[in-house]
């Protein structure tokens, strides 16, 4: 990308969005464009229309959603689904109508099917039952990959799409009713170290197993693929490799510095059995994370020491 071309990224204030200004800010680009959801309701067609009429973008990211653990999920499915189709379906609509040159598209790695097998290869979309736990998040996001080649192929646009893993970092959402596991765990143990909990309890039976990619990595690959990646076919970003969330519990456990003992609630769902996504063709282009887990918790947890919840924002 130039350095001079307008950038819009939708979402900025998220945990991927705010990722994304910040590495554009570090690497020179000082036509950012950003909108907060009382500038703009993205739900809007006229409002997102003339949004791309005044502002014309050259690129433009799409790390807006509505985004939720497993009991946001199961609590406002019908928000889940009809929140996400229309910030997709306005933003890269609008894109098409007004010229953008180039669009990347962030779903999420919940679009595989519960079963598939291990690691998550791009292929696998759409070749089984989904999650249910998270499926209304995870239909919405197979739409806008849908969106996208649909464009790319009806109109010839240069849409792409790639799935992050689970995500975490500064800027994250540590709501217990609404976060998902990894911050949840972050505020689970600061507020038992706070009031000397003799135990946390942590959904599930612990084996599960998960990968975790921070939004800093994950936003210098979205600024590597925008500039090396131009295929209708999706892409995972992730760090190829995965960790049970007991062993999870306790590296955040350690960075909280909470003494007390860790319960496993196995009556909760564990949710998906084990997500780690192959990440062979981002490998292959020359991409790889470069954060370790537990110094990204522990940077995660010291951004939330100077964000009080109910400040996070």
């Amino acid at each position: 990308m130039d350095k001079q071309a307008k950038v819009y990224v939708a979402g900025h204030r998220g945990l991927v969005g705010s990722a994304l200004v910040r590495k554009l800010e570090e690497r020179g680009f000082a036509n950012i464009v950003t909108a907060t959801s009382k500038q703009l309701d993205l739900r809007d067609n006229a409002a997102v229309a003339n949004f791309f009429r005044s502002n014309r973008p050259d690129y433009v990211y799409v790390a807006a959603a509505k985004v939720g653990g497993i009991l946001a999920n199961d609590t406002y499915p019908a928000e889940f689904l009809y929140d996400n189709l229309m910030i997709e379906a306005n933003l890269i609509h609008e894109a098409y109508r007004s010229g953008v040159e180039k669009l990347l598209f962030l779903g999420s790695t919940c679009i595989y099917p519960k079963l598939a097998p291990q690691p998550l290869k791009e292929e696998y979309l759409l070749t089984g039952a989904l999650e249910p736990t998270n499926e209304w998040y995870a239909v919405a996001k197979i739409t806008g990959i849908k969106l996208c080649q649909a464009y790319r192929r009806q109109y010839g646009c240069r849409f792409i799409a790639a799935m992050p893993t689970n995500l975490y970092g500064p800027g994250d959402n540590f709501d217990l009713n609404r976060s998902h596991v990894l911050p949840a765990l972050i505020r689970k143990f600061h507020d038992a170290r706070l009031s000397g909990a003799p135990t946390v309890t942590v959904w599930g039976t612990g084996s599960p197993r998960r990968e975790f990619l921070h939004s800093d990595d994950c936003a210098d690959a979205c600024l590597f693929l925008m500039g090396e990646y131009d295929n209708e076919g999706i892409i995972n970003i992730g760090v190829g490799k995965d960790i049970p969330i007991r062993e999870l519990a306790m590296l955040v456990g350690e960075a909280v510095g909470y003494r007390g003992d860790i319960v496993f609630d196995t009556s909760k769902p564990d949710g998906t059995p084990r997500k780690l996504v192959d990440v062979g063709k981002l490998t292959a282009l020359g991409w790889t994370a470069s954060i370790p887990l537990a110094d990204g918790i522990r940077q995660a947890y010291r951004w939330f020491l100077q964000h009080p919840p109910g400040d996070a924002s």
